[in-house]
């Protein structure tokens, strides 16, 4: 199983530890690189701001090798890989997802706005990452391939500090953090691994939002 650590980084920092103790009155968030930070392509029509809330997170693993490198460059680089992929192959405006989280547990902005949006939390970039979820659920990229391994732990710890952030901003509850799997019958997105590790990752966010 993922090892337990605390959160790393601004979340460290802030004093919020998950696991035992006290929760905090409001949930941290490890920063998270803009589309500009990363040296995104701008999307090649405009994206669509929906003015309501998501009602689930989704998460995903983008199937990609579970690479070594786990600098914030490699990061940024598998970013604008995403993009081209979703852009240039698929014919999507932008990244399909909103977010990403590399394997070094650096969190990404993934389709042009949607960071603006999630601090807002009354409203939704429309996404491309779930056929019929697109309006209502945040997507959230998970760098590698988890049908047989976990993530990492830092990999793991942004995940469940973003997805504590994204429910407490969105007033979404923890029991409704799903796999793409649960709304898309033909994938198998996240993983067995990651699959089976979110009720963990339910108990955790919930943890952190008392």
């Amino acid at each position: 199983m993922v090892r337990r650590r605390t959160l790393l980084g601004g979340v460290a920092a802030s004093g919020l530890l998950l696991g035992f103790g006290a929760a905090p009155a409001r949930a941290a968030l490890l920063p998270i690189r803009t589309c500009d930070d990363w040296g995104a392509r701008p999307p090649s029509s405009p994206t669509t701001v929906l003015h309501q809330q998501p009602e689930r997170i989704l998460v995903h693993h983008t199937a990609t090798e579970n690479v070594t490198d786990y600098s914030e460059a490699h990061a940024h680089e598998h970013a604008r890989w995403i993009q081209n992929h979703h852009m240039d192959d698929n014919g999507w405006i932008d990244s399909g997802q909103h977010f990403t989280n590399s394997r070094g547990g650096f969190l990404l902005e993934g389709r042009h706005g949607s960071l603006d949006a999630l601090h807002a939390g009354d409203r939704i970039v429309q996404g491309a990452h779930c056929p019929g979820q697109n309006n209502i659920a945040i997507g959230i990229e998970n760098e590698g391939l988890y049908t047989s391994e976990e993530p990492r732990p830092e990999q793991w710890d942004s995940l469940v500090s973003f997805c504590a952030y994204t429910c407490e901003q969105y007033g979404i509850p923890p029991t409704a953090i799903d796999g793409h799997r649960d709304h898309y019958a033909e994938t198998q997105c996240p993983g067995d691994k990651l699959y089976a590790a979110l009720p963990r990752l339910r108990e955790e966010v919930a943890r952190v939002l008392g």
